[in-house]
């Protein structure tokens, strides 16, 4: 009979991929080369896993850090929007919790994450879709609270979480994020009059 998976092993495993892939990237990710960097064997981790992918997939959702876990604090700290002046400050204040540096150190691998799903949808496309439509659900959750029917409040949402994460991936590649802080605001600017029609 074989022996159960230690769930603290586990926690520990998954911990330590997680800071080295987001130091290293997944560009050259190799299972038997995270192994030995984990002082542990490509089997062990294919033993808890079963994949690379799956490896790095929970490495990810594990993350206790992840911006989307701070969505209930925000919604503490704001509370819940009643209009959309209020559904406005809610969504700053989950920007500035991308701003912080912590977050944004994380960022490169999501996006990297992003870019793997659409080459190789096979491998990393359903962990993205589960980002992607975590955010779009939670979001439309808030859209529809302030009286919108289902379709328009997926519709704003969607504009919303796409125009959200476009603002984020450009400074990436250039480093300017004051372009990207400046923007954000415009947008906005551009969205709130259509969330009080």
């Amino acid at each position: 009979m074989p022996r159960a998976a230690d769930p603290a092993k586990r926690r520990d495993l998954l911990n330590q991929v997680r800071e080295y892939v987001l130091r290293n990237g997944l560009a050259d990710l190799s299972l038997r080369r995270l192994a030995r960097e984990l002082g542990t064997s490509d089997r062990m981790l294919l033993y808890y896993f079963g994949s690379k992918e799956r490896l790095v997939s929970q490495a990810v959702a594990f993350d206790e850090r992840r911006p989307l876990l701070r969505f209930a604090e925000v919604l503490e700290t704001v509370g819940t929007p009643q209009d959309a002046p209020s559904l406005r400050r809610f969504v700053e204040e989950i920007w500035k919790q991308f701003s912080t540096p912590d977050r944004r150190a994380g960022l490169p691998l999501y996006f990297e994450l992003m870019s793997a799903s659409v080459l190789h949808p096979d491998r990393y496309g359903p962990l993205m879709r589960d980002v992607i439509n975590e955010w779009t659900d939670l979001v439309t959750g808030l859209f529809a609270g302030l009286g919108m029917p289902e379709s328009r409040a997926r519709n704003e949402a969607t504009l919303l979480v796409d125009a959200f994460f476009g603002l984020l991936y450009a400074p990436l590649a250039d480093g300017d994020w004051g372009r990207a802080e400046t923007a954000f605001p415009l947008l906005l600017d551009r969205l709130e009059p259509g969330w009080a029609q």
